[in-house]
């Protein structure tokens, strides 16, 4: 795709969208956020490279989904970026012509949301696309959704972060709400948990909870996304992780978290739910401005091993299809959250974030708002047709 230029009639200078290509742009195109949130005391700078890997060959996303990217240049400044992606797995799923962008950053300018959004649009209807959706940073299974409620807290890991403007740019440019996902943070000390035995007391007969193996790690790393796929299966947007995608989510988990995080529940020995809570390495980088160069890598080390995380996240809990709906599957839910509760409760964590939860998931809301989690952030997925534009 060419570059496109836009005329500015305030007599400022023209603005370039420019595609992404090679090693350099990418380096460049990851930076795009510093100048944006320079004065935002919430954004956490991501470490740049888990960026670059992200953005790599390497991201097994790759072998099934097709990406360009863009930045916005005005003169020698750049003021914005964002990418476009078709994910074959979404459409063998849901055959339904739907593209996504995501990675959006930008100045707080209509001119420049409209000319990226532009940029996305064309090169998704050049791929057959009807449709557009988003954010998406790059599929369901990773940072999603636009941050339009909770601006005064930092993001936990794995979720995003924005300026207010960002919602309503969007929507200047057709974008309407698709879905909203809810998180909710809950304090482990708040934890009811006589109120949970008394609800599980009967379950607890049939049902085991147990702490992954380390001996037999691979084996229950299939086990959790085999649970995950089934359980999130009929979810809205729901697309299943590969055996190479959560290979990769594997090796995160070995480096980053301990092995009392994760949880398996049983039903008379077989496996029927899981859980998973990982530090939350957002509170011990943001002050690292995105390099763990030269003595970043000795304060993350420290603070995650020595100090450790006041604060954690819960992105992966899933009940099987066949539990969902009945009180065995809310005890399992409440079993496995409890289990994770207690430990957080142990190492001194003070906060944890349950998310993301889709806002019409009404009974999964039930369960966790039933245990005192409080709702504090909201994410929002876009939606744009092309026949409507």
């Amino acid at each position: 795709m060419k570059n496109k230029m836009f005329s500015d009639d305030q007599g400022r200078e023209s603005l370039q969208i420019i595609p992404v290509a090679g090693r350099r742009m990418i380096d460049r195109f990851i930076k795009v956020p510093w100048p944006i949130y320079k004065d935002d005391p919430h954004w956490v700078p991501p470490l740049t490279f888990e960026r670059k890997w992200h953005l790599s060959e390497k991201n097994p996303y790759f072998e099934h989904a097709d990406f360009q990217a863009w930045i916005a240049w005005r003169g020698e400044r750049v003021v914005g970026r964002i990418s476009a992606q078709v994910d074959q797995l979404h459409l063998d799923r849901y055959n339904d012509a739907t593209g996504f962008f995501g990675m959006l950053e930008a100045e707080d300018d209509p001119e420049t949301f409209r000319a990226l959004l532009d940029a996305a649009e064309v090169w998704l209807r050049q791929k057959g696309m009807l449709r557009i959706r988003g954010p998406f940073n790059l599929s369901i299974n990773d940072e999603c959704g636009l941050l339009v409620e909770g601006f005064d807290s930092p993001p936990s890991i794995m979720l995003g972060h924005a300026p207010p403007y960002y919602g309503p740019r969007l929507e200047e440019q057709g974008y309407v709400k698709e879905q909203d996902l809810l998180a909710y943070r809950i304090c482990p000390d708040d934890f009811p948990v006589n109120h949970v035995t008394a609800l599980t007391k009967r379950a607890a007969r049939r049902v085991k909870v147990r702490i992954v193996r380390r001996d037999h790690f691979d084996e229950d790393l299939e086990i959790i996304r085999d649970i995950f796929n089934d359980a999130w299966s009929q979810n809205w947007g729901f697309v299943p992780f590969t055996p190479a995608e959560f290979k990769e989510l594997g090796k995160n988990l070995k480096m980053l978290v301990d092995f009392e995080f994760i949880r398996i529940a049983e039903v008379e020995g077989e496996p029927a739910a899981m859980i998973v809570m990982f530090p939350n390495i957002n509170e011990v980088v943001q002050d690292l401005n995105g390099s763990l160069l030269p003595f970043g890598w000795l304060k993350l080390l420290w603070r995650l091993k020595v100090s450790r995380p006041k604060s954690a996240r819960i992105p992966l809990m899933g009940v099987r299809r066949r539990y969902q709906g009945s009180s065995l599957g809310a005890a399992l839910a409440l079993m496995v959250i409890a289990e994770l509760h207690v430990v957080a409760r142990r190492r001194g964590i003070e906060e944890v974030d349950m998310s993301w939860i889709l806002e019409q998931n009404q009974g999964v809301r039930n369960i966790i708002e039933s245990i005192g989690s409080s709702l504090y952030k909201r994410y929002r997925i876009y939606q744009k047709d092309f026949n409507q534009a």
